[in-house]
């Protein structure tokens, strides 16, 4: 039987504006996600962040919350469940930031006295913010707490031809009607996709960085969303003209410079056009949550209707559907 560890981001204990400000202050403070030396990293933190965001962000977790709590994590424990039933593993999840914390899960495998645990964030690109960060916290958690755990960390799994195909199958009855599929994607700052990329900023700046279907050349967070579109718009019959790529949930105090095309300003512009009824999907969240719902399939609806535009599908994240949960046991059997 196999031990498995689902990562995914985190969530405010509670819509509590304290709560919410706890759970800002801990992700900003994430060198891999404010990358900046400390003492800047904490002033801007301070000065333009927490006065601000914490009142912002309650109001859109409001709106998403439901009777049980944070969609993100009712979401990921259902994935776990669904694996755990499928393969009789033993499937346990913990969020990068706050609770259930790292630590709390660890502990629990170390009380089974378990000798190796399967490791697999879940997001399906890889990115310093993410993947790096996640992997990271773990290793010195278990450093600390139960070192004698093997660990075995599953890579992105952006290309895997089950969560291409998982991907394609929740967009397909979706298709009728429409004039493009957008695939968005939470974005980055530009920085971040160059410190990781061999190519730099030469390969940010060339369209050939996405052009060829190899991890020798498909390093970066930007490559990876590439890929992840392509191949699910061929696995779908889509021409490059019926979907479009876009970026999401930028912070301009963290960087002014971020991928484009921005998803917002994307959907103003649509419908001036003629692109009047789009079906939109977020392939960087596996489980649906603050991004997908509300910034989503809120506001993203509002601004694009009011624009002009005549239908907006929002494609659920794939949640624990059926075929995203045989993928995942695909992607982790082998290892």
């Amino acid at each position: 039987m196999k031990n498995v560890l689902l990562l995914n981001l985190g969530s405010p204990k509670s819509t509590d504006k304290q709560h919410v400000r706890e759970y800002l202050e801990e992700f900003m403070s994430d060198d891999y996600v404010l990358d900046f030396p400390k003492f800047f990293q904490q002033l801007i933190l301070r000065l333009f962040i927490l006065p601000f965001r914490p009142s912002q962000a309650k109001e859109a977790y409001e709106e998403i919350w439901e009777e049980d709590g944070s969609p993100l994590i009712i979401n990921t424990q259902k994935i776990a469940d669904a694996l755990s039933k499928q393969t009789g593993w033993d499937v346990d999840i913990a969020m990068r930031y706050q609770y259930p914390s790292i630590e709390e899960s660890i502990l629990r495998f170390k009380e089974k006295r378990i000798k190796e645990l399967h490791v697999i964030p879940l997001y399906p690109h890889n990115a310093s913010s993410t993947t790096v960060s996640t992997n990271e916290e773990v290793k010195k958690v278990v450093k600390k707490i139960y070192p004698e755990l093997q660990l075995k960390f599953i890579e992105p799994f952006y290309n895997h031809p089950d969560y291409i195909d998982s991907l394609a199958r929740s967009i397909k009855p979706h298709l009728n009607g429409l004039d493009k599929l957008i695939f968005s994607y939470h974005g980055i700052p530009i920085r971040h996709v160059t410190q990781s990329c061999d190519g730099g900023k030469q390969c940010y700046e060339h369209d050939n960085c996405c052009s060829t279907d190899s991890k020798e050349y498909c390093r970066c967070y930007k490559c990876n969303t590439y890929m992840t579109s392509k191949f699910t718009a061929d696995k779908l019959n889509l021409s490059n003209s019926d979907w479009k790529m876009t970026y999401q949930s930028r912070v301009s105090v963290v960087s002014p410079y971020w991928l484009k095309p921005y998803t917002d300003k994307e959907l103003e512009n649509f419908p001036n056009n003629g692109v009047e009824n789009i079906g939109i999907v977020c392939p960087s969240f596996v489980a649906d949550c603050l991004e997908t719902l509300e910034e989503i399939g809120m506001r993203g609806k509002e601004s694009f209707m009011e624009s002009g535009g005549k239908s907006f599908t929002y494609i659920p994240c794939l949640n624990d559907n059926k075929h995203f949960i045989s993928a995942l046991e695909k992607i982790i059997s082998p290892h």
